[in-house]
């Protein structure tokens, strides 16, 4: 009776496994929100679930900021060297510029932003911690020359750890030099524009990040000069709540705006519009 026993055969799956990248997801690092990587890069990398500010490239705040088809790089030809003879320099500038792609820890261009033109340096954190070296304060000294040469307003995005320890007394010098440089264009009354984003610390902060005749900050950004650890250890007392804040400084007078990224190109369109008594519609001659 051999029909009435059952042949097995091996089962064939109803439908082939489908293997997903390791790379289409990314999560928040505030509120471990999960995302495709997609869905972040439309949100402009804020976190849809918490509203926080990732980190970006400074290519992507240029993108951002900058008019479509403007955008003319600067300088992308100057590089650190190792004046000092300080140990392992050399091969950290080699990893970073394998790491990050990018000539130093700034990025300068000219382009327009709503039809202003404008000098645009953006500084990258993946660059050494986007620490200021003699290329940072050479590159922005040059930025703010042209600015005034041809009487365009300057606009600095800084995310910065402080000025580069392996430079010594030439990186702490780039503070007073790029100072001198916005003190002319003060007294030309050309505009500039300082937008902090997550960190801005050390002599950065100290410098021309806090030099802005308009200083705007992205929500939650880490500002300040020394870190809350030793600032707690000096003072001998617990600090504020949200101390060192994008929004901690606004309520204290440091910081003029916190703006969400998406309204940054608005928002710094129009001061500079008003700023430079310039209303929407109205072209631009340089002199």
């Amino acid at each position: 009776m051999a029909w009435f026993r059952k042949e097995k055969k091996p089962r064939k799956p109803l439908a082939t496994r489908l293997e997903i990248p390791a790379d289409v997801f990314e999560k928040c690092e505030a509120c471990g929100h999960t995302d495709t990587v997609e869905a972040f890069q439309k949100a402009l990398n804020v976190c849809p679930a918490c509203g926080f500010h990732r980190r970006i490239r400074a290519i992507d705040y240029t993108m951002i900021l900058l008019d479509d088809g403007s955008v003319e790089l600067n300088d992308g030809d100057l590089h650190s060297t190792d004046p000092l003879g300080f140990p392992d320099y050399l091969a950290r500038l080699r990893k970073a510029h394998t790491n990050a792609g990018d000539s130093d820890a700034i990025l300068t261009t000219t382009g327009t932003m709503e039809g202003l033109p404008v000098n645009l340096g953006v500084m990258d954190f993946a660059f050494m911690g986007g620490s200021m070296g003699s290329v940072v304060g050479e590159k922005i000294a040059r930025l703010g020359q042209r600015s005034l040469e041809r009487k365009f307003p300057l606009v600095i995005v800084s995310a910065s750890g402080g000025a580069r320890m392996q430079e010594g007394v030439l990186s702490l010098m780039q503070m007073a030099k790029t100072a001198a440089l916005l003190s002319q264009l003060a007294e030309r009354r050309i505009s500039y524009v300082s937008i902090l984003t997550n960190p801005t610390t050390g002599g950065v902060s100290a410098s021309y990040a806090m030099l802005g005749d308009a200083i705007l900050a992205e929500p939650g950004a880490v500002i300040g000069f020394a870190g809350p650890r030793v600032i707690k250890q000096t003072l001998g007392q617990d600090l504020p709540e949200g101390f060192q804040t994008a929004e901690f400084l606004l309520d204290h007078g440091m910081v003029d705006m916190v703006v969400h990224r998406k309204d940054l190109k608005r928002t710094v369109g129009q001061l500079l519009r008003h700023m430079s008594d310039k209303p929407a519609g109205t072209e631009w001659a340089s002199a």
